[in-house]
């Protein structure tokens, strides 16, 4: 469903914010080790949500990043998911075809039509806050 820049972009966006809440900025580095990402990949992926004000990049010897926790509450996974990939998870055929539409559906468009829309609910509704306490209370994990 995410790209895997989308999934690690997640992943990234979560870890910051949770060591954001304890006043710690994070590496590039330490980030991709805690996400299991590759260091390159993950430096593209930080530097496109820095783009979009997703997280702060902190340039200098105690740099790193980090996202104002004032802002963790209000940043919406639906605001990584449109910094890595666009809207296009909003737009795409459910079976991969080039020409879906309305006047031209494929056999799933009905279908999908709702699952991305209920998608569509759930990325403009959660925020970094929760996922970052969910994994500070031990109820959710960010690798196993």
């Amino acid at each position: 469903m995410f790209s895997k820049a989308c999934e690690y972009g997640i992943r990234a966006s979560i870890f910051i914010a949770l060591n954001s809440l304890e006043e710690r900025r994070v590496s590039p580095k330490e980030i991709a080790k805690e996400i299991n990402s590759p260091e390159a990949f993950t430096a593209k992926i930080l530097q496109a949500l820095a783009r979009n004000n997703v997280v702060n990049s902190i340039k200098g010897a105690h740099g790193g990043f980090e996202i104002n926790k004032d802002k963790i509450k209000t940043i919406k996974l639906a605001d990584i998911v449109n910094a890595i990939d666009g809207d296009n998870i909003y737009k795409g055929c459910g079976l991969g075809l080039q020409e879906c539409n309305e006047d031209k559906p494929c056999p799933m468009h009905d279908k999908f039509k709702s699952v991305r829309e209920e998608l569509r609910e759930m990325l403009e509704s959660t925020d970094l806050e929760s996922l970052a306490l969910d994994i500070k209370l031990g109820e959710t994990f960010l690798k196993r």
